[in-house]
C-alpha cells in the first residue's frame, strides 16, 4: 500500500459537555467524518480531531446541583460523546479535553507569551454578563435588554478582569475576510461576519476571578483568575498537536475545514482568528458554519420533550441509514427539519427500493445464472455509454466535494444507482439466459453490474461505510476500500472475474406501513397540541387559481440590501435600503425578530416592485420582501448563485 505524502486536517467543534450528545452533534461530527474518510480515499494522510470543552460556569453550577466535583462531572459526560462517535463509526484521529494536562499545559504558555509581550493587559470592566452563554456584553449588544445570543435576562457586573487587544486586529481581519473567498462559508455566514466587524470590536475579556468562577486554567500571571472557557477551549485546534514548536512541523496546520454550528461562528472566526494572529499562525483555510435542525417544524427542546437522541435512533434505523439521511435530506449550510416520516421515506425510496434492491438482485442473478461466480466479461468493450456514465459521476462527485456539498454528492451517486438498475432493466437477463447468444451477453452484463456495484460501494463509504463494506463482501471481494481508493475508479474493470460472491441478508430492509405507523405513534411530542402546527404536516391551503396574466401583472424584481436599521418602538420591524438598479428603494420588512440588520447588508432579495407604497409606524415602505413564514421563523426568498440587481424574476 502507497504511503501518502499529502496531509489534510478538520475538526469537528469542541462539545461543551453541559448536557448529552443530541443530533445536532452528530451531524455535525458525520459531516466531518465524511470528509476524513473521502481524504483518505483519495490518498491524503488525515488528522481529524474533535472533543470536549469541559471547565467554565454551567459545569460548575451542574456539578454542585449533583453535589459532586467538577472533574467527576466531566467524566462521566465526555464519556457519552465518545461512545456515542463509535456507535455512529466515526474515524477520528483524536479526541481532546480541556482537562488534559496537554491542552492546559499549551493555554498557559500561550497566556504567558501573549502577557510577556503586552498583548493582555488588566483593567476595571463593566458590564452585562451572561451566565448560560458565559459572555459579556454591552449596552448596544443587548436585544430588548437581554442577551442577543440565548435571550436570557443578563446581570450587571463589575470588576477587574484581563483583557486580550483583539480590537487592534479588525482591520487585518476584515482584509482577510474580503481577500479569501473560502475562508468563511457559505457566503450568507461570511457576511454576517463582516457586519459584525463593522462596529469596533473592542478588546476580549479573557479571566474570570476565582472567587466568582473556580473551575478552569489559572492565568500563569495571575492566579487569582481562571481562563475565560471560550480562549481555552478555542486553543484545543492547535494543542492536539503538541506544543507550539511542533504545531508547524506536524503539517497539519493550518486546519483545512472547521466544521461548526452557526451559533458559535463569531467565536471562531472573529476570536480564534486574532488569537492566532497574536500567536503568529495562519488562521484556518475554511470555517464552515452549517445551520440547525428542528423537528416537525418545532424548535427543539428538552422541557417540550422533543429532543433527537442519536442512539434511539440507531437503534431504531440503524447507524448507515441515519448517516444518510442527515447529509441527504438538507443542503450542508442551512437550517433543516428533521421527521421521522422523511427518515422512513428516504430509507425506503433511496436505500430499501434503490440500492438495496440493486444489491439483492444482482446477487441472486449471478447465484442463479452463474452459480455464485463472477463471470468472465464476453467482450470488454461493449457499454461505453455505462462506463462513461460512471467516469463522469466520479469526476463530479469529487468536484463537489471541494464545496461541501453533500447533497448533491449524494443525488449524483443515486444517479449511478439509477443507472446500473436501469441497465439491468434494459439488457433483461431472465431473457438472455434463454438463448446461446444471450448466455454471452449475459455474462458482460453481470460483469459489469458488479463492477458498477464496487463503484458505488467505494463512493457511498465515506457516507455509509459498514454498507459500502458489506457490498464488497457480498461481491466477494476480499481487498479493503481503504486500499482500492477512489484511484480504482478511473480505470473500469477492478472487479476480478471468477470470484465466488457471498450473498447475505437484505442490506436495507423495508420498513412497511405498519411498522412505520408504531415508529410514528412512538415518537408523538408530548406537548404538540399546545404549539403552533408546524408548517411541513400541516400546510396551508393553496389559495384560488389566478390567469397567467394577472401573475404577470406582479413586478418582482431583484435587489440588493446596502442599509438595514430598526425602527424605533417597533420590535418587528426593520428600515431597508433596497438597490433595484435604476433606483434605491425604502422598504419596511416585518423581519426583525428574525433578523440582525447586520445580517442583512449585501443579500439578495426578491422585491415586489409595484406595490402601491404604504406607511407603518410613519414610514413609508416602497415595495415588499418574499419570505416563507413556519411558525414565526421567517426565511427570505433568494438565490444562488446570486444575480445583479433589478432583474425580474419570473
Amino acid at each position: 500500500m502507497k504511503i501518502p505524502t499529502k496531509k489534510f486536517s478538520i475538526t469537528t467543534p469542541i462539545y461543551y459537555v453541559n448536557d448529552a450528545p443530541h443530533i445536532g452533534h452528530a451531524y455535525t461530527t458525520i459531516a466531518a467524518d465524511v470528509i476524513a474518510r473521502y481524504k483518505r480515499l483519495s490518498g491524503y494522510k488525515v488528522f481529524f480531531l474533535t472533543g470536549t470543552d469541559e471547565h467554565g460556569q454551567k459545569v460548575l453550577q451542574a456539578a454542585r446541583d449533583l453535589g459532586i466535583e467538577p472533574q467527576e462531572h466531566v467524566d462521566q459526560l465526555h464519556n457519552r460523546f465518545k461512545e456515542l462517535w463509535i456507535r455512529l463509526n466515526i474515524s477520528n484521529d483524536d479526541f481532546i479535553r480541556t482537562t488534559e494536562k496537554r491542552h492546559q499545559t499549551l493555554v498557559s504558555a500561550i497566556l504567558q507569551q501573549l502577557y510577556d509581550r503586552k498583548e493582555i493587559y488588566k483593567d476595571s470592566y463593566e458590564g452585562w454578563y451572561c451566565t448560560p452563554d458565559e459572555r459579556f456584553w454591552t449596552e448596544k449588544d443587548l436585544v430588548n435588554g437581554n442577551c442577543p445570543e440565548c435571550k436570557r435576562k443578563v446581570e450587571k457586573i463589575q470588576e477587574y478582569n484581563y483583557f486580550f487587544k483583539m480590537g487592534q486586529y479588525q482591520d487585518w481581519l476584515k482584509k482577510h475576510i474580503k481577500s479569501n473567498d473560502k475562508f468563511i462559508q457559505p457566503t450568507s455566514r461570511r457576511n454576517e461576519v463582516l457586519g459584525f466587524l463593522e462596529k469596533p470590536l473592542g478588546d476580549l475579556c479573557i479571566s474570570r476571578p476565582k472567587e466568582r468562577l473556580p473551575w478552569g486554567i489559572p492565568l500563569p500571571f495571575d492566579e487569582g483568575y481562571v481562563t475565560y472557557v471560550w480562549f481555552d477551549a478555542l486553543i484545543n485546534y492547535i494543542s492536539a498537536h503538541g506544543p507550539l514548536e511542533k504545531v508547524g512541523p506536524t503539517g497539519f496546520w493550518p486546519v483545512n475545514h472547521h466544521l461548526l454550528g452557526k451559533d458559535i461562528l463569531t467565536t471562531h472566526a472573529v476570536y480564534w482568528s486574532t488569537m492566532l494572529k497574536a500567536i503568529g499562525f495562519d488562521p484556518p483555510l475554511n470555517l464552515f458554519a452549517h445551520g440547525w435542525w428542528t423537528i416537525n417544524g418545532h424548535k427543539m427542546s428538552k422541557s417540550v420533550g422533543n429532543t433527537v437522541e442519536p442512539n434511539i435512533l440507531a437503534d431504531q434505523f440503524g447507524v448507515d441509514a441515519i448517516r444518510y439521511f442527515l447529509l441527504r435530506e438538507v443542503p450542508f449550510g442551512l437550517d433543516g427539519d428533521f421527521s421521522h416520516k422523511a427518515l422512513i421515506g428516504r430509507i425506503n425510496s433511496d436505500l430499501a427500493n434503490n440500492l438495496g434492491n440493486l444489491l439483492n438482485r444482482t446477487m441472486s442473478m449471478i447465484k442463479r445464472y452463474h452459480d455464485q461466480i463472477i463471470p468472465e466479461p464476453n467482450s470488454r468493450d461493449e457499454d461505453a455509454d455505462l462506463k462513461n456514465e460512471f467516469q463522469l459521476g466520479t469526476e463530479t462527485v469529487q468536484k463537489l466535494y471541494g464545496d461541501l456539498a453533500y447533497n448533491k454528492i449524494l443525488e449524483r451517486i443515486w444517479l449511478l444507482v439509477d443507472a446500473t438498475n436501469k441497465y439491468i432493466d434494459t439488457n433483461s437477463p431472465w431473457n438472455l439466459i434463454k438463448t446461446e447468444s444471450g448466455k454471452q451477453r449475459l455474462a458482460t452484463v453481470m460483469y459489469n453490474t458488479a463492477e458498477c456495484i464496487r463503484s458505488i460501494s467505494i463512493l457511498i463509504y465515506p457516507f455509509m461505510p459498514k454498507s459500502a463494506e458489506t457490498m464488497m463482501e457480498q461481491l466477494g471481494i476480499e481487498t479493503s476500500i481503504d486500499e482500492q481508493g477512489l484511484e480504482s475508479l478511473k480505470t473500469w474493470g477492478g472487479i476480478k472475474s471468477g470470484i465466488k460472491i457471498r450473498p447475505g441478508l437484505q442490506l436495507f430492509p423495508r420498513i412497511d406501513d405498519k411498522d412505520a405507523e408504531k415508529i410514528l405513534n412512538s415518537v408523538d411530542l408530548p406537548n404538540d397540541k399546545d404549539q403552533k402546527p408546524s408548517s411541513l404536516t400541516e400546510i396551508e391551503g393553496i389559495c384560488d387559481q389566478v390567469l397567467i396574466d394577472d401573475f404577470m401583472k406582479i413586478d418582482l424584481r431583484t435587489g440588493k440590501i446596502i442599509e438595514a436599521e430598526k425602527i424605533k418602538k417597533s420590535k418587528k420591524l426593520l428600515k431597508l435600503k433596497v438597490d433595484i438598479g435604476a433606483e434605491v428603494r425604502q422598504v419596511v420588512a416585518g423581519i426583525a425578530e428574525c433578523y440582525e440588520p447586520d445580517q442583512l447588508i449585501n443579500r439578495t432579495i426578491i422585491l415586489v416592485a409595484n406595490l402601491k407604497p404604504v406607511k407603518l409606524m410613519g414610514v413609508e415602505s416602497q415595495g415588499m420582501l418574499l419570505a416563507a413564514n413556519s411558525n414565526g421563523q421567517v426565511t427570505l426568498a433568494g438565490f444562488d448563485p446570486m444575480p445583479s440587481q433589478g432583474i425580474r424574476v419570473r
